[in-house]
């Protein structure tokens, strides 16, 4: 049963998608702590965080289609 969760643990962490260390880059603490948060809102909201967490997953995964450009500023010579 060990070595079960082992593997689990193991394919999860292999498959992470990098949100939590994304954020704790963002907020400039440590990512455990945003796992950790992540963890105990999921049992306070009954799971709603993990629908939360695979949106931005998702988000993370195709942020090349949400790049904006941003807009060029005119000169003067060009008004």
């Amino acid at each position: 049963m060990k070595r079960l969760l082992q593997k689990i643990a193991f394919f999860f962490e292999m498959q992470s998608f990098g949100v939590c260390a994304w954020w704790a880059r963002k907020l400039g603490i440590n990512s455990s702590k945003v796992r950790l948060g992540f963890i105990y809102f999921s049992f306070v909201a009954l799971g709603s965080p993990i629908l939360l967490y695979l949106i931005m997953a998702w988000i993370l995964e195709h942020k090349h289609y949400f790049k904006f450009q941003p807009k060029r500023k005119k000169s003067i010579w060009e008004l």
